[in-house]
């Protein structure tokens, strides 16, 4: 989704998006009921939680640093390919909720778009992102995350929700 933007092979190499420690646990990524069935397929024990019609992990174990990685990571990067979840065909742009209005953010620690210029990103949105975005989130509004402090606005939806 963002291969126009975004190269792919530095994600693969940060992976950053795919690990989390006890503070940003709200960032895991929503899984539809087939991608949730296709990783239990690939590794039985992973659990999930129920989540406004969507899935997200159960992150109980922490590793020695205190993070936990969602379970579709391998060592060759995500075992879904152009499979993943909306959230994360999408990062580092997230949709949340600001005062009863949606709005796509920016996640500050994918340094790859982060340090890019806000005219890019703002464009790149609108040229037909956004309008996905706010689509998907209308079928599955459990992706809507509520809004989280720091994440910078790129552009609001035209219309309330």
């Amino acid at each position: 989704m963002l291969k126009k933007i975004l190269d792919s092979s530095s994600c693969a190499e940060c992976r950053l998006c795919c690990v989390f420690d006890r503070y940003d646990i709200w960032e895991t990524p929503v899984f539809t009921e087939k991608i949730r069935d296709r990783i239990l397929d690939l590794k039985p024990n992973t659990q999930f939680i129920s989540k406004d019609g969507g899935y997200i992990f159960k992150a109980d174990r922490l590793s020695e640093e205190g993070l936990f990685s969602c379970p579709a990571l391998t060592e060759k990067g995500c075992m879904l390919g152009d499979g993943k979840p909306f959230d994360c065909r999408i990062w580092p742009y997230r949709i949340m909720e600001i005062n009863g209005r949606r709005a796509v953010t920016i996640a500050s620690i994918c340094e790859e778009l982060y340090n890019r210029p806000l005219s890019q990103l703002v464009e790149f949105l609108e040229n037909g992102l956004a309008d996905e975005i706010f689509s998907y989130a209308d079928s599955h509004p459990e992706i809507v995350k509520p809004y989280y402090e720091g994440y910078p606005v790129l552009l609001f939806e035209k219309k309330c929700v």
